[in-house]
């Protein structure tokens, strides 16, 4: 078993409230687990207004395809239009 393990740093330079905030989290978790079906959680900067870090887990039996679904999750935030800036991502994959 594979458990991969991703998160995404997202910057939101327009955004003045938790509430915005919470918004835009909201619709790219939601568009990420019904395109992939990958847990999403919102997992640090929970406090701070104009940064938003997300969690993503996928399990599955195969590495390359643990690592080709994160990857492909990270790819459409990347090519998202939305009321944030994409800054980094970190992707690993635990063998279990």
């Amino acid at each position: 078993m594979n458990v991969g393990i991703c998160k995404i740093k997202l910057r939101l330079p327009d955004n003045l409230s938790l509430k915005g905030k919470r918004q835009v989290v909201k619709s790219v978790t939601a568009r990420l687990k019904n395109k992939f079906n990958v847990s999403v959680a919102e997992v640090e900067d929970n406090d701070l207004w104009q940064l938003a870090t997300i969690g993503l887990s996928f399990v599955s039996n195969d590495q390359r395809f643990t690592n080709e679904v994160l990857s492909k999750a990270v790819e459409m935030v990347v090519n998202s239009q939305g009321d944030f800036e994409f800054l980094d991502y970190q992707i690993e994959i635990l063998a279990v």
